[in-house]
């Protein structure tokens, strides 16, 4: 291709040539409405859970104090299981339900797979034990965080 070609119109420009493709666009959910369905969630599902592992698991709190890493298993593998299960089957725990959230996954604008929802629950759990990233959506138009910018999810709000 040579330029006189171009601009005698004669070759369209190789930037001409290129097709566009759309990227899906989504609503991402606010912060506001992730913390909501964040502490729905920890009532809903991490209470109960603490409760049975503390008192009746480990007999109270002294139990638990003595065998903490224990605790903090036998705390964190249910939840997993539960969150990862529920992630799986509809994109929504309760608290994302409640506020008409949904986690999708960003290439395919459907619920995650099992990898992707375990993924999303670990890189969470990391962050949010070492405050490593919380302030991310705060920079960010979008309001992802670290955890779904690495596990490729969204949270997205479903109705307007």
């Amino acid at each position: 291709m040579r330029w006189r070609d171009v601009k005698q119109n004669r070759v369209a420009p190789k930037s001409e040539k290129r097709a566009v493709e759309a990227k899906p666009q989504y609503r991402y959910a606010g912060i506001l409405d992730k913390l909501k369905a964040f502490i729905t969630d920890s009532f809903l599902l991490s209470m109960p859970i603490f409760y049975i592992v503390i008192y009746l698991v480990m007999n109270g709190r002294e139990g638990f104090a003595q065998n903490m890493l224990l605790g903090w298993a036998y705390i964190l593998v249910p939840l997993c299981v539960i969150v990862v299960t529920f992630y799986f089957v509809s994109g929504q725990t309760p608290g994302l339900k409640a506020y008409d959230l949904k986690l999708i996954d960003i290439q395919t604008g459907e619920k995650p797979g099992i990898l992707l929802s375990l993924l999303r629950f670990l890189y969470f759990n990391i962050i949010f034990f070492t405050f490593f990233g919380l302030f991310v959506p705060f920079f960010r138009q979008d309001r992802r965080g670290v955890h779904d910018l690495l596990s490729g999810t969204a949270i997205i709000k479903l109705s307007s």
